[in-house]
């Protein structure tokens, strides 16, 4: 079985969009796909209504998902750890234990871009097609790591 987590700030626009997009490329029998945010500021809150629309523009039910704050248990719990930015990387980074938690935490575009460490924006601040850009963003991301798995 195969763990993988999505971390962005809040839990609610990015790494759900990116949680809900693998989910549905992956069969749920051999991956676990979760999400968390670095901030405690939504925690057991939904995804924002945007990032919901957006999800089911496509197909996708990501309504029933809870924002959850990352704890260092997550590197015990999941085999990899993907960021959203590098803020969420430097956050998450900074409560790793040892080498082996350092190594399971990357940059989700760098699956699309190697090496580059690239940010997926964070659309909350910006209009509806923020949150589409980003869906696509993910899409493509995620397609690589699913057929990478």
């Amino acid at each position: 079985m195969t763990k993988i987590l999505m971390v962005c700030l809040g839990n609610i626009c990015r790494s759900p969009l990116a949680e809900g997009i693998l989910k549905s490329k992956l069969p749920n029998d051999n991956f676990i796909v979760d999400s968390a945010g670095t901030a405690n500021y939504h925690i057991n809150h939904p995804p924002d209504k945007r990032s919901i629309a957006v999800a089911k523009q496509y197909g996708l039910d990501i309504s029933h998902l809870k924002g959850r704050q990352f704890s260092v248990s997550d590197f015990d719990a999941f085999d990899v750890i993907y960021v959203m930015d590098e803020s969420n990387y430097d956050n998450v980074n900074a409560l790793t234990r040892n080498d082996d938690d350092s190594a399971k935490v990357k940059f989700i575009l760098n699956e699309i871009y190697p090496n580059q460490n690239y940010n997926v924006p964070d659309p909350y601040y910006g209009g509806d097609e923020g949150f589409t850009n980003v869906y696509n963003m993910l899409n493509e991301a995620c397609s690589i790591i699913a057929k990478t798995l």
